[in-house]
């Protein structure tokens, strides 16, 4: 199992929180998705490593930006 963290800036409330985890999740080899709306913390779970810019696209996606890469 791997874990990569990524911080999350943009997210002012929970429906932004579930836009994320909704958008991560779809991103093929996540197992899990948490996100803490309070620090930005972005965490992606996957049986192996995952390219960061496939994570940070499907932040992009929900419409908030990754402030750091892995």
């Amino acid at each position: 199992m791997t874990t990569a963290t990524y911080t999350v800036t943009g997210m002012t409330c929970g429906h932004c929180v579930s836009s994320v985890k909704e958008e991560v999740g779809e991103v093929a080899g996540v197992t899990g998705v948490d996100v803490d709306l309070a620090t930005g913390l972005l965490t992606v779970q996957s049986e192996a490593p995952i390219e960061p810019a496939r994570i940070v696209a499907a932040v992009e996606e929900a419409g908030y930006t990754v402030a750091d890469q892995p």
